[in-house]
């Protein structure tokens, strides 16, 4: 992508830049011509209120504005940056855009040492500001070191796709893990004698108590990078050197994603768009913790009509906010659990409804009894597969003739990390492994594995994460067999005759033949 030629600013005589008129200019800027390693002397809600930003042009460095940018802007610049450089005129949108990403590119790793001086300074600093909603971490980038170390964990974190930060003090020191793509990896920790502030930090922030150290406690921060928005759920439990935190980043747009960003396969994917169109039932989203499910359920639900459809939610906690749907947080405490809840949202008329767990016996009884007159329902467990999703139901005490009437579909599912594209080594599917799987014509054919050290794209040979999935639609027949109490293996054997009911591991192997990822990492998923 190129951009204008630059246009020098020619002087009017009185020694004041002249109007530069506005020209074309691309919809984006390109990282590569982000001059981040300028921005140290330029505060970042100037260079917003300003629209201007140094950038590289055609190989040369120009200082950029927008339309509205004022003359005296350039100059003061010049003189911030101590050098001077052609002016140019750029679209202002595309600039704003470019300014927030090049003040989050530029944030370093927490981990510098700092003086005892400074960490009082943070501790008197912490509690002013840091409750504020919405918080912009590019804004505040400068404050106390400690508060600036917090976040520049939160940036580098978000930078790097994580979805957790584990704050874990020990003896030794305090030691900092983002999860990234299901798997926690170090990263640099700020120095043992900053962890109490560092702590208070994060406290207040998430508006815990700060003075309570004995009890676990839970509290939620919201911040913006830029004009992205981000939830912070922070959980805190004493142990034996100090508090440990667990902060989960909660990016408001992975609740937009739709059902095929998620990884379905065509055939489930049809068939489960069928199911999520149902006037009644229970539809189950089943797996282990961090398996995606809330995801799955999140773009279910923005499939449905809600224009002409009563959607409510009870969940634990409100993970994303969905325009246009209610959405109940439970209180335990105050006695609203999910039962209590769910009984109330069926006196407001619900078309349909999604219950975040599925927990206990008393949750699994209205449920079932919802779906049967004449409500769907959305529901998780926590089950290592599809058929596990009926077992534990009438464990739970719903009888299996009820269970056999209320059900539509049970959707199991994994995550499992991508190979990178840019480092993914090409290898042969070995003879013993295709007839292993059954798929003997497979024998031969070029799959790929991990790069070991990965490459400047990726961790450890992968990037990104996709789902495998596993659909057991209940048909007649099927619902005849569950009334029956048949074993588990008598019914995944007429849910593959009658359904085309096809195993995760089965979708882990077809995305291993197209590339997707690699044996090892199914095999870590799906055990198999």
């Amino acid at each position: 992508m190129r951009y204008n030629a630059p246009v020098p600013l020619p002087f009017a005589g009185n020694g004041k830049p002249a109007m530069i008129p506005s020209s074309p200019s691309p919809a984006s800027i390109p990282d590569e011509a982000l001059r981040c390693d300028l921005l140290d002397a330029v505060k970042v809600d100037w260079a917003r209120k300003n629209a201007i930003l140094p950038v590289m042009q055609d190989g040369r460095l120009v200082y950029a504005g927008g339309p509205s940018t004022p003359e005296s802007a350039f100059e003061d610049l010049s003189l911030l940056l101590g050098s001077e450089a052609p002016f140019v005129r750029m679209d202002e949108d595309a600039l704003r855009r470019a300014i927030d990403r090049a003040y989050f590119l530029r944030s370093r790793p927490a981990g510098g040492e700092e003086t005892d001086e400074d960490a009082a300074a943070a501790d008197a600093d912490a509690g002013s500001d840091a409750a504020a909603e919405d918080q912009d971490l590019l804004l505040t980038s400068d404050e106390a070191p400690v508060a600036r170390a917090v976040n520049t964990m939160l940036l580098e974190a978000v930078r790097q796709g994580a979805s957790d930060i584990h704050v874990e003090p020990f003896a030794r020191g305090v030691t900092v893990r983002y999860r990234i793509d299901g798997l926690l990896y170090s990263r640099p920790a700020p120095p043992r004698a900053l962890a109490a502030a560092f702590t208070a930090r994060l406290k207040v922030m998430a508006k815990m108590d700060l003075a309570e150290r004995r009890l676990p406690q839970d509290g939620v921060a919201r911040v913006r990078v830029g004009e992205k928005a981000l939830d912070v759920r922070v959980s805190s439990v004493p142990v034996a050197e100090g508090e440990r935190i667990v902060l989960r980043l909660l990016r408001r747009e992975s609740a937009f994603l739709g059902l095929r960003e998620l990884g379905m396969g065509e055939d489930i994917l049809l068939k489960w768009n069928t199911l999520i169109h149902s006037p009644n039932g229970i539809l189950f989203v089943t797996g282990p913790t961090g398996s995606g499910k809330t995801t799955t359920l999140y773009a279910a639900l923005r499939a449905v009509d809600t224009a002409h459809l009563n959607v409510l939610t009870v969940e634990d906690p409100v993970e994303y906010e969905l325009d246009g749907i209610g959405q109940i947080q439970v209180h335990p405490k105050i006695g609203l659990t999910f039962a209590s809840g769910l009984r109330h949202i069926l006196r407001q008329d619900p078309d349909v409804v999604l219950v975040g767990e599925t927990r206990d016996p008393e949750t699994a009884e209205i449920v079932t009894r919802a779906s049967l007159t004449g409500h769907l329902v959305f529901t998780t467990l926590h089950t290592n597969d599809a058929p596990g999703a009926v077992e534990r139901m009438v464990d739970m005490g719903v009888p299996p003739y009820l269970l056999a009437s209320a059900v539509k579909g049970i959707l199991s599912q994994r995550l499992v990390r991508l190979l990178c594209p840019h480092c993914r080594e090409e290898t042969r599917l070995a003879g013993k492994t295709a007839e292993a799987w059954g798929r003997p014509e497979a024998e031969g054919r070029t799959v790929y594995r991990a790069h070991e050290a990965g490459c400047a794209h990726c961790i450890g040979g992968y990037r990104g994460r996709t789902g495998l999935h596993e659909l057991l639609m209940v048909d007649a027949r099927l619902a005849e067999r569950m009334r029956e109490r048949v074993p588990r293996a008598a019914l995944v054997a007429q849910a593959a005759a009658e359904t085309g009911f096809r195993p995760l591991v089965e979708d882990g192997r077809d995305k291993i033949l197209s590339g997707l990822t690699s044996e090892e990492e199914v095999r870590r998923a799906c055990g198999a």
